[in-house]
C-alpha cells in the first residue's frame, strides 16, 4: 500500500507510522524504505501501542531502533543527538506533575 501511494501521489511526503513487537520491527521498516517511505513515526522507547491488537507486546515503534537502523545503513538526515539524549529522561520512569 505504501509503495502504492508514493506512485499515485508524487507530490505527498507519504509517511508511515509503525506497531511493531520486539521480533518484527526490522522486517516492518525495512519494508516502508523500500517501497520509497521518507517519512516515519517512532516513539522514544516503544511507548503507546495498539490496545486493540490483544498482544502486549505491540507497540509503537521503538524510534531508538529505527535511528540504529537508519545510522548503520547511512540513511539517517540531520539529527539533534543532544536534544534526543535529553528527551530520553523524560520517557523513563515517572514523570510527577505537581
Amino acid at each position: 500500500m505504501t509503495k502504492y501511494l508514493i506512485e499515485l501521489l508524487p507530490a505527498i511526503e507519504i509517511g508511515v507510522h509503525l506497531h511493531s513487537t520486539p521480533y518484527n520491527w526490522k522486517e516492518k521498516l525495512e519494508s516502508a524504505v523500500q517501497a520509497g517511505c521518507l517519512r516515519f513515526d517512532g516513539a522514544l522507547k516503544g511507548i503507546g501501542g495498539c490496545p486493540m491488537a490483544n498482544d502486549e507486546l505491540v507497540g509503537n515503534m521503538n524510534s531508538e531502533w529505527m535511528i540504529d537502523y537508519f545510522e548503520r545503513n547511512n540513511q539517517l538526515g540531520k539529527l539533534n543527538k543532544e536534544a534526543l539524549e535529553e528527551s530520553f529522561k523524560y520517557s523513563v520512569g515517572d514523570i510527577c506533575i505537581k
